[in-house]
């Protein structure tokens, strides 16, 4: 908690192009996970109903399912990652 309250003062005292950057960062990064939540929560509900409603090809919507997670989460991978890079690459 400190360190994030040393940061946020650095930015402060280092003017508004590296806060900027900053912001850029997190909100880069709470998007993608907010979005995969969603995905995957619509992915999930969907499957169920799926499975409700057939419940013979419950093996072939499961793997449909694990399939599109894994994509969804990957994407949220990425962009984690890409906010991180951008977050490296503002120095104080």
């Amino acid at each position: 908690m400190l360190y994030i309250l040393a940061l946020v003062q650095a930015v402060a005292a280092a003017g508004a192009d590296k806060g900027y950057g900053l912001i850029g960062a997190g909100l880069a990064a709470g998007l993608a996970v907010v979005g995969a939540g969603i995905g995957i929560g619509l992915i999930g509900g969907k499957a169920t109903e799926g499975i409700a409603r057939q419940p013979d090809a419950t093996a072939r919507i499961q793997t449909a399912m694990i399939i599109a997670a894994a994509l969804v989460e990957g994407v949220a991978l990425f962009v984690a990652v890409i906010a991180f890079l951008i977050q490296g690459k503002i120095s104080f």
